[in-house]
């Protein structure tokens, strides 16, 4: 299945030069003062007397707001600024932790003391159990399992789906109710 791009207000690049059709505009110079209300082909011989391109950077004032600029970096600077923001955001981490039905009590703790510490420093944990073989006929203590855990966790994380049961393994994702570290 192919995606197409959606085509938002936001996601179009600004107008430039002679895209722009609204006249008379705001002009700002590239020094960041106001040159004033000029018609659009003034503003746009202004920019190309000083080697720069007349940039539409609010459309929806009256009249827009134009800024004389490179648009090339002006272009650069912007992907800049998301590929930082995307850099900085943490949403999409998952952290899993797998173990089996009839883990060992110290085992289990040792598995519960990395998924409070996980629950700390990031957002969400799947826990999952892995049934083999004969334990994929006691289901109930793979779910009593989870079940105890979920009330053991009820006063820092919540449940975001529920428990999940696909083929042989069984699943549950927590959602940690403090702000994470970092």
């Amino acid at each position: 299945m192919r995606e197409f791009p959606t085509q938002n207000k936001t996601d179009r690049p600004p107008r430039r030069n002679f895209q722009i059709r609204i006249s008379p505009v705001r002009v700002i110079d590239e020094k960041g003062e106001m040159l004033g209300i000029l018609s659009v082909e003034d503003a746009i011989s202004t920019a190309q007397d000083r080697g720069l391109d007349l940039v539409e950077i609010v459309p929806q004032a009256k009249p827009p707001v134009c800024k004389i600029m490179n648009y090339s970096k002006f272009l650069y600077e912007q992907d800049k600024k998301k590929r930082e923001a995307r850099r900085k955001q943490k949403s999409g981490v998952i952290k899993e932790i797998k173990m089996r039905p009839n883990i060992a009590a110290h085992d289990l703790e040792t598995k519960l003391k990395h998924l409070e510490e996980i629950i700390q420093k990031y957002d969400r944990v799947r826990l999952t159990l892995e049934f083999r073989g004969r334990e994929n006929q006691h289901k109930d203590i793979g779910h009593k399992l989870i079940t105890d855990l979920i009330a053991r966790y009820q006063d820092i994380a919540t449940t975001d789906t529920g428990i999940q049961s696909l083929g042989n393994k069984m699943s549950v994702v927590f959602s940690s109710k403090i702000k994470p570290e970092g």
